[in-house]
């Protein structure tokens, strides 16, 4: 790509509408659901495949997604996701039953896989300036990170005053204008397509894997980790996947390059990106959990509660980490970033039934924001770090990967931590509560003193975050961008250890 393109901020619009579409559905059905089971007479052993339907298509298609992108091109693969997903939630609003429901859940996950992918690779070749670059990954960083909040409340607010339909009904003026924005507004750079072959037993593979994964974490929340079911999807996703991985060293045109992932920065991002994620996606569980069964809010006052981690987030991501990237190496922005996160985490561990909102809970998201945004801002920038134009749909689908699996694991993970302490500790206390009163006393010191115990382990997945941030990445700081000479564009494949091409003008320095 030998220019600036002079829209590129115009596209960086609708790509990021679109990318706050896709999170903000993640968590905005979640405030819905106990209205929508009611409506819709769904029992409460299937309410969960609400959820988990969206979770299984997205996690598990989204290699599929990237692929495709590079394939059909960015541009194309965008705007199919956006009218797709806006039909599913049609669906989704308009749903009469358990079947309409779930089929159409499944169909947002499918599109939100295209769509996902294809709007970060958009990113990654339409800005090829390291400061534009920076400020651009800026704010799809703060989205990606803050979106769930805002899903809270947005889902508070139209479950309260409106309809729970209205959680899916409003994604269609999301993703329309998003889509003919698109539609008028990108252009994608010449020879960044991937026109080879398609890999379809790296397809089924990979879906497969990553969707007995992904349904191997959900069922052990609810059915424990001694299940045989639980155990047997686990060891067929560790098959399946080592099948993958086998298959893509001989194939030779392989859906997932294995460049993508041995060269050690952009693995350290999926590693140290999906590690956080667990944290993350445990504590906003337990925050919503707590401020709305422990503290008495209201669905809107509890999406509320989570502006100061938006507020965070925002500026670690468009102030910290954007001015920041041009001038210090990645790591030292991951790092540092997941470990002010850990310190916020550190201090939701002292939560009782009786905490302050203003005196602990309040300085612990902000920390949390903070740390979070600055770490996610140069991780999103670094996913397609060193790659081939023709292979950032690919790069792209596994940060969203790893956050998908990073976020099934985590609500599996810390939920049985949690209860597991719950239970350890009515057990140990139930002797005293020999009144009504003394026993939903205990009831709410039980759930508190579970939340501190996974928000413990939450701490502790956020360090190892920083460790693999600080070991793993040693790319150096951007250097001011030079423009790329003719026929930048038809660049050879990325290996590992590269810097970045000049179809992407960021030469990186390595230390």
């Amino acid at each position: 790509m030998s220019e600036t393109d002079p829209r590129r901020w115009k596209a960086l619009v609708f790509i990021a509408l679109a990318q706050l579409m896709v999170v903000l559905d993640a968590t905005i059905v979640n405030i819905a659901l106990p209205s929508a089971q009611q409506d819709l007479g769904i029992s409460d052993g299937n309410r969960q495949w609400v959820i988990t339907a969206y979770a299984l298509a997205f996690g598990g298609l989204l290699l599929f997604g990237g692929r495709i992108a590079d394939l059909w091109g960015r541009k194309r693969t965008f705007v199919v996701g956006l009218i797709g997903f806006a039909a599913a939630s049609a669906l989704g609003g308009a749903a009469t039953g358990e079947a309409m429901m779930l089929g159409a859940r499944g169909l947002q996950g499918a599109f939100g896989a295209l769509l996902a992918p294809a709007a970060l690779s958009l990113l990654a070749v339409m800005f090829t300036d390291a400061k534009e670059r920076a400020k651009a990954f800026g704010i799809y960083g703060a989205i990606a990170g803050g979106g769930g909040a805002v899903g809270l409340i947005l889902g508070g607010f139209l479950t309260e005053y409106l309809n729970w339909r209205w959680t899916f009904f409003v994604n269609i003026p999301f993703a329309i204008v998003a889509a003919v924005g698109a539609y008028f507004v990108i252009r994608e750079p010449v020879g960044g397509r991937n026109r080879s072959p398609l890999d379809i037993p790296g397809v089924v593979l990979s879906t497969l894997g990553l969707v007995s994964l992904v349904y191997g974490f959900t069922r052990a929340e609810s059915e424990g980790w001694s299940d045989a079911t639980t155990i047997g999807l686990f060891v067929a996703s560790a098959v399946l996947l080592a099948a993958f991985v086998l298959t893509e060293a001989k194939v030779k045109s392989p859906l997932l390059p294995l460049r993508v992932l041995t060269e050690r920065n952009r693995g350290g991002v999926y590693l140290s990106l999906g590690l956080a994620v667990i944290a993350m996606f445990g504590l906003f569980l337990f925050l919503t959990y707590y401020l709305q069964i422990v503290k008495g809010y209201s669905p809107v006052r509890t999406g509320f509660a989570f502006l100061p981690m938006i507020a965070g987030m925002i500026i670690g991501s468009t102030q910290i980490g954007t001015r920041l990237m041009t001038r210090v190496p990645p790591r030292w922005l991951m790092g540092p970033g997941f470990l002010t996160a850990a310190v916020g985490m550190l201090l939701l561990t002292q939560l009782e039934i009786g905490t302050s909102y203003t005196g602990l809970i309040l300085p612990a998201q902000l920390l949390l924001g903070l740390g979070m945004g600055t770490a996610f801002m140069p991780a999103m920038s670094l996913a397609t770090h060193g790659v081939d134009p023709r292979d950032a749909g690919v790069a792209s689908a596994m940060v969203n990967t790893s956050q998908q699996v990073g976020g099934a694991i985590g609500t599996a993970l810390l939920n049985t931590i949690a209860a597991s302490a719950t239970t350890a500790f009515l057990t140990d206390h139930a002797a005293g509560a020999t009144t009504p009163a003394a026993q939903k006393l205990l009831q709410l010191q039980g759930m508190v003193e579970g939340y501190a115990a996974a928000i413990w382990w939450a701490v502790g997945i956020l360090a190892v975050s920083a460790a693999i941030a600080v070991t793993f990445i040693n790319t150096g700081k951007p250097q001011m961008s030079v423009p790329a000479g003719p026929g930048a564009g038809d660049g050879a494949d990325a290996g590992a250890g590269e810097g970045v091409r000049d179809e992407v003008k960021i030469p990186v320095v390595m230390h």
